[in-house]
């Protein structure tokens, strides 16, 4: 039986602005960084989750999520989404929406990597 989502893959064109990003503008930290038989296999993750993001080299617009209002290949929750959205904004992240955006279930964001790669960043609704 299946038990638990270790790895999500990522595709960049370029491994090390990519964890400039997900590290610097993200918040996320580097977990492994080795050479291997098909590539370097760089991974970040969020402090206390198992779950780590394979950000894998790959050629350009390989990957890439479809257009705006398509969710991206990853979403991220926040427990207060306004105030991680201005810290990421000083830190340079791009952003499609100037703001947050209320929806019945909540606050959302998308994020955009280096690489055109959206990332949803939302707050659930509190009870």
């Amino acid at each position: 039986m299946l038990t638990d989502i270790r790895y999500v893959t990522i595709y960049v064109t370029d491994q090390d602005r990519a964890l400039d990003f997900y590290t610097g503008g993200l918040g996320l930290e580097k977990r492994l960084d080795f050479p291997g038989p098909d590539g370097r296999f760089l991974t970040v993750g969020l402090p206390g989750s198992p779950v780590q993001l394979i950000l894998w080299s790959h050629a350009a617009a390989a990957g890439q999520p479809g257009d705006a209002g398509v969710p991206g290949p990853l979403i991220l929750e926040s427990e207060d989404l306004r105030k991680d959205f201005e810290i990421m904004r000083r830190r340079g992240v791009t952003f499609e929406e100037s703001e947050p955006v209320d929806y019945p279930f909540g606050v959302r964001v998308e994020a955009v990597d280096p690489d055109g790669n959206r990332i949803s960043l939302r707050q659930q609704r509190k009870p």
